[in-house]
């Protein structure tokens, strides 16, 4: 479900995209010729382990297949500018992989497969900068998810770039923006907005540039991208991933998960980043086993039986939406399922609520993360000030309000934050989404998970159109976004969302969907020539 290489280089060679900083790529691996064919298009990780098992491929390969993709793709040809910074140490790591592959030392699925990781989340030898010059040459430890995932075998081969800040810094802002990486693009139409703020892993995936990816989500910043670009996202319940090592927004919302090509790498990835981390206080709420093999959902037939409210709302008045839930709602009944119409009773009331936990948590979580680092910036008043002094590299688009009302925030003991926090879990949690599949006995929401993308408005703010997603982001519950159609040659994500720890549940139902729609054409509404 997304455009052929040669359309892809065709659209945007003809934008005429802005170039990424040379300094951020490595220099050794020279672009192949545009027009020639990938090998692993497309591949997925179990294909990719099983050509590896075979002895028909190995990580060094596959590495550097990735790397001159990329200084095809990001650097020296069209530019999509996903990828941030490269792991100078990749090939090197690879080799070493394919050493213990030989010596029949295999750590699991992941072993060898190069991944990228949001440039918010800590990975040595690489700058931690969450799109900000403040943090240029700041190299924070591993992430604990990070350590976890090498442990399982896979390759960092580089950062992606983001929404500065995670996307809070400023209330109008644009979306896969950030000063240090500049714009990045849709690979369907390189003039429209990736949406953000894991923009860079989820175009990554979408032009195979690497296997798989690592995103993060407060509200949104996984499933919108991994939906705008055709992708799978999984946005974890809190607590599930360790945020350790992750520049913070907010405790009560804040989610590391997997964005991929498959829900079945979803799987294998979230299986390897789940975890207790004594570091992070909200993995103690885990039920059950530290860790827990997803993939074992991976199973046919799961949505036979099962009970799925659809969410109707605003979002099916855009264009192509509504035919594409009601061919999605088909998918659904002729696979055996119940399906029936809800509403979220409180949707939308948690929104003011929302604002004042994000403000409050950005503010104590940045200072404790920043002094905890030692970066070079300490507290929030000293990115302000960064930004001020530099605002003709950092301002030139937009703002700071978001960071500048954080800062005048009252501290965690404040009881309009507790009030507050404790309103909006309560609206978009027991009383919303739980509150709806009790009343129904339902196993699971869907809706789609946002519009399609829109075109990027450099200096003005960017026009969104909404999402599904917030009651999830909100509660702190799972919630995974797979492709449902084309609309106007656009992807459109259907969302599957479920209450607290309902993770196997969503990929099950998530995977019989995506199995079936797999099977057959994908449903396209509109103009479907990519232009």
């Amino acid at each position: 479900m997304r455009l052929p290489l040669t359309a892809l280089i065709l659209a945007l060679a003809s934008a005429g995209c802005t170039p990424s900083p040379a300094h951020l790529f490595n220099q050794a691996h020279a672009a192949a010729p545009a027009d020639t064919p990938f090998a692993y298009a497309e591949t997925d990780i179990t294909q990719l382990q099983a050509a590896m098992a075979a002895g028909e491929l190995d990580s060094v390969t596959l590495t550097r297949a990735y790397l001159e993709r990329i200084a095809r793709l990001d650097r020296s040809g069209p530019r999509l500018n996903a990828v941030l910074e490269l792991n100078p140490d990749a090939l090197k790591e690879a080799a070493a992989l394919d050493a213990e592959r030989r010596r029949g030392q295999l750590r699991g699925p992941l072993h060898g497969i190069p991944l990228l990781l949001k440039d918010n989340i800590g990975a040595r030898p690489m700058a931690t900068s969450a799109g900000s010059l403040a943090l240029t040459g700041f190299r924070p430890d591993d992430a604990f998810l990070v350590t976890r995932l090498r442990a399982a075998g896979a390759l960092i081969l580089g950062k992606t770039n983001l929404s500065e800040w995670a996307n809070f810094r400023a209330s109008a802002s644009i979306s896969g923006w950030s000063a240090r990486g500049g714009q990045t693009r849709n690979p369907y139409r390189p003039g429209y907005t990736p949406c953000g703020s894991s923009s860079g892993s989820a175009v990554a995936v979408s032009a195979n540039l690497a296997a798989a990816a690592v995103g993060t989500e407060t509200d949104g910043s996984i499933v919108c991208p991994a939906a705008m670009n055709g992708v799978v996202g999984l946005k974890p319940t809190v607590g599930l991933v360790s945020r350790d090592g992750i520049v913070p927004i907010s405790f009560s919302q804040d989610t590391a998960g997997p964005i991929t090509r498959s829900v079945a790498d979803a799987a294998a990835l979230l299986t390897a980043m789940a975890g207790r981390d004594d570091a992070d206080p909200a993995t103690a709420t885990m039920p059950g086993r530290a860790v827990y093999d997803y993939t074992a959902r991976l199973t046919p037939d799961g949505l036979r039986g099962a009970r799925i409210g659809v969410l109707h709302g605003p979002l099916d008045q855009l264009p192509g939406v509504a035919p594409a839930l009601q061919h999605a709602v088909g998918v659904l009944r002729d696979a055996g399922a119940v399906v029936v119409p809800v509403q979220l009773p409180t949707q939308g009331q948690w929104e003011e609520a929302e604002q004042v936990v994000l403000l409050h948590e950005f503010k104590a979580g940045m200072q404790r993360y920043l002094t905890r680092h030692q970066a070079p910036v300490r507290d929030l008043d000293g990115i302000i000030a960064y930004n001020r002094e530099h605002a003709d590299k950092e301002l030139v688009l937009f703002g700071q309000d978001l960071m500048e009302s954080a800062a005048q925030a009252d501290g965690l003991g404040s009881p309009a934050y507790i009030a507050a926090r404790t309103q909006a879990r309560r609206l978009a949690g027991p009383e919303g989404i739980d509150a709806v599949l009790k009343a129904d006995q339902l196993d699971a929401l869907v809706a789609p998970t946002t519009g399609t993308a829109w075109p990027i408005r450099t200096g003005e703010t960017d026009a969104f159109p909404g999402g599904n997603y917030s009651a999830a982001a909100v509660a702190g519950y799972p919630s995974l976004s797979v492709p449902m159609a084309h609309v106007n040659g656009l992807p459109l994500g259907l969302l599957f969302m479920g209450t607290a720890w309902s993770e196997p549940k969503l990929i099950e139902l998530a995977y019989d969907y995506e199995q079936r729609t797999r099977a057959r054409k994908p449903p396209t509404f509109g103009n479907d020539t990519p232009r």
